[in-house]
């Protein structure tokens, strides 16, 4: 008899991966797709993709087509499920639509922890576009926050980095505000000579607003030599070691030997300026705390969680994390399955 099936699911805000993983480890298909968020497609919207995604999966790893749900576990971890609400909302849906035998769905950082750790609990930042931090105690309490962008109070992530540079390079050429390097670094990657002519594309629309993320690399880069730039950064590391200060008193574990795991685009930049911030300011109020980057894909985490659920094993755990490793090199080169 085979092993059971666990369906792993990282749905995020602009790609989305799905990894079928066998109880043992064996990862049996790993597939790349579109966003599939909730918030930005509904709940219907996004359990189209799963669908898609899933059939396009159980296809890769030669699986019969049947009426019923091959995995036994499904862990869906998505972006924009922020409220329990949402959480049971989508669960029942995907249930009713029998992707697994047994469904639950969480945020994705929920993922981003159990792939950056081995215990399974201890506090996770995600600094992609936004900002977003979750925390799990060893007896399994939690610590979320809705990171909902400004409503929620939240500032950090690419978006409002980038939103940072564009206005500190306006202010630098009109006077408002300190000479900045970002004065020219901001608007030639776009194209443009000057800020103003960057406002002006903004403002007609010529430039979406969301692509403001695509910032935030440069205002990390320029940080080591321009002070407007560097104050941006320092906040961004203020912002993230708050959050998991606020994570760890409500856990009680701020006098804990805890792991601290840093994902998303931002974080896995690796840029020592950032890193060593958030690490300095987070042992002034955790001296235990220690600090590492996860370059494992969310996905990962996702797939650990199910294999948890069926109690399978450190063996099996470190295969599935071999495995998906080595299956992402497929899936992220251009021209090969999976892509």
């Amino acid at each position: 008899m085979s092993e059971p099936l666990v369906l792993a699911i990282d749905g995020g805000n602009s790609k989305t991966d799905l990894a079928l993983v066998r109880a043992d480890g064996e990862v049996v298909a790993l597939v790349r797709g579109p966003q599939s968020s909730p918030h930005h497609l509904g709940v219907d919207g996004s359990l189209g993709v799963l669908d898609d995604l899933l059939a396009q999966a159980v296809t890769q790893a030669g699986l019969p087509n049947g009426d019923g749900p091959l995995a036994a576990i499904g862990k869906l971890q998505l972006a924009g499920v922020d409220f329990p609400s949402e959480e049971e909302a989508m669960q029942a849906a995907a249930t009713d639509r029998r992707l697994a035998h047994k469904v639950s769905v969480g945020n994705d950082a929920f993922a981003v922890l159990r792939a950056g750790t081995d215990s399974g609990w201890g506090v996770a930042i995600v600094c992609g576009a936004g900002i977003n931090c979750v925390g799990v105690a060893p007896d399994g309490r939690q610590a979320r926050f809705p990171a909902l962008g400004w409503i929620t109070g939240d500032w950090g992530g690419g978006y409002d980095v980038g939103l940072s540079a564009v206005s500190a390079a306006a202010r630098s050429e009109d006077g408002r505000g300190p000479k900045t390097t970002l004065e020219h670094a901001v608007p030639e990657h776009f194209g443009f000579e000057t800020p103003t002519q960057l406002a002006e594309a903004f403002h007609h629309r010529e430039i979406h607003d969301r692509r403001i993320i695509e910032l935030a690399p440069i205002v990390v880069a320029e940080a080591d030599h321009d002070p407007t730039a560097a104050e941006i950064v320092a906040r961004l590391a203020e912002e993230v070691v708050t959050l998991i200060r606020v994570a760890l008193e409500r856990l009680g574990l701020t006098d804990a030997p805890v792991e601290v795991v840093l994902g998303g685009g931002l974080m896995q930049s690796q840029d020592e300026r950032l890193i060593s911030a958030v690490a300095s300011g987070l042992h002034d109020v955790a001296p235990q705390a220690t600090v590492k980057v996860t370059s494992s894909p969310p996905v990962v985490g996702a797939a650990l969680l199910g294999l948890d659920e069926l109690e399978a094993g450190p063996e099996a755990q470190r295969r599935a994390r071999e495995e998906l490793a080595e299956a992402f090199k497929t899936i992220e080169t251009p021209g090969r399955r999976g892509r």
